[in-house]
């Protein structure tokens, strides 16, 4: 008996993670594929922090050409500390 519980508590599980996954990937859409999308999401991440990271040394590069420091020039664009 307790065998037996045991296989319909995971036929139970089992079928509430096939209803979830379903539920998931109609908000993703049909068709769409999440490794696909984690994969562009990942590459445009690369591509902002390249970007972010130039500005860093240009913004480094311009405090140093002001003999100013990079928080002031930070707060002279009106950036935040997380930009």
């Amino acid at each position: 008996m307790h065998a037996t519980q045991s296989a319909q508590k995971q036929q139970a599980r089992r079928a509430a993670l096939e209803q979830e996954i379903a539920e998931l990937q109609k908000t993703l859409g049909e068709g769409e594929n999440a490794d696909e999308i984690v994969t562009r999401h990942i590459k445009l991440l690369h591509q902002y922090n390249e970007a972010k990271d130039a500005a860093q040394i240009l913004i480094g590069r311009l405090a140093g050409h002001r003999q100013t420091t990079i928080r002031q020039i930070h707060e002279d664009y009106g950036l935040s500390e997380s930009d």
